[in-house]
């Protein structure tokens, strides 16, 4: 979680390196700023065709986080000479599939001969700048909403040793290639305080970046969604490398007393695509999370933020 200082001092750039967030923010007209993001990985599952869903996903999710509107895209390809060109047709026809739902232009991109496969997008979306998300902001007092369910590391290392079931495959599947689209209007129309998505540092480092060192949070760990299995995949040492280097990062921040060992390995279990953490005032908490259910159904309140200095407490 190592942060680079960015040396511009250009005054429209509203978010930049010197404040890392989700995506940068550029201001090119009065009310008018754009948000740039780019992302890409390694196949996480199986099907090429899923996979350009699942990664056009999960890079349309930085702007949603920043409660902006993606609208264009350039897809990032890395492939081998030896590998089915059909394959990569079937993930991009993928990727193009999910960026056609979310009205996402692809405009192009660029490929490179590469020994492993990998694909991802850089996006291009608009924000108001009075209406952009932080990753801080968020307030003692304030409810924190997640929005999907975790565990999907987890179950992809699983996929890879063969050890999950075809119905818990396409639970997850749907899971990633599930936009954060109708979330992130929700929070932008209730007022939200502060938002990011839940990707590579998992839960409990995604919500130790929203902490800084004024802010420390209560989790009712028991309201956390998990996608079933997860927490038996855990059980039975099914983890990423990503979600073992999380813990180790993070774990000083943790008081977990009394919660069950598995289910505290999938709070810090590396995601991806995952879904929203939103902080909102309690006056208008339940409002967001009626309105966020209309696209997420399994949304929860999970916990309260306090003043404190990062810890995160969890309550079994």
């Amino acid at each position: 979680m190592r942060h680079v200082t960015s040396t511009s001092t250009d005054p429209a750039l509203l978010v930049g390196l010197d404040a890392p967030d989700d995506a940068g923010v550029y201001e090119v007209a009065p009310g008018v700023a754009l948000v740039q993001t780019v992302d890409f990985f390694t196949p996480i599952v199986d099907d090429p065709h899923d996979w350009g869903r699942i990664a056009a996903a999960n890079a349309l999710s930085d702007v949603y986080a920043m409660g902006g509107k993606p609208v264009s895209a350039l897809n990032l390809v890395g492939w081998p000479r030896a590998l089915d060109f059909a394959l990569l047709g079937r993930v991009l026809e993928g990727a193009g599939a999910i960026c056609a739902a979310a009205g996402v232009a692809i405009l192009g991109g660029h490929s490179v001969d590469d020994p492993e496969p990998k694909f991802g997008l850089a996006v291009t979306g608009t924000v108001d700048p009075g209406k952009i998300v932080r990753k801080t902001g968020a307030r003692p007092g304030d409810v924190l909403i997640l929005t999907k369910p975790l565990g999907t590391g987890i179950i992809s290392s699983g996929i890879k040793e063969g050890r999950v079931a075809s119905e818990t495959v396409s639970r997850a599947v749907g899971v990633m290639t599930a936009l954060n689209r109708g979330a992130a209007e929700a929070m932008v129309e209730h007022g939200a305080s502060a938002a990011t998505d839940v990707t590579g540092y998992g839960l409990i480092g995604h919500l130790s970046q929203m902490l800084g060192d004024h802010l420390s949070v209560r989790l009712e760990t028991a309201r956390v969604p998990i996608i079933a299995d997860a927490i038996e995949l855990a059980s039975e040492g099914i983890l990423p490398g990503g979600s073992r280097r999380n813990r180790e990062a993070t774990a000083h921040q943790v008081r977990a007393p009394g919660v069950d060992e598995s289910r505290l390995a999938v709070l810090f279990d590396a995601q991806t695509s995952g879904g929203l953490l939103i902080a909102i005032s309690p006056d208008r908490a339940e409002y967001l999370l009626a309105a966020v259910r209309r696209d997420a159904p399994e949304a929860q309140a999970i916990g309260r933020f306090t003043e404190g200095d990062g810890t995160i407490e969890m309550a079994a």
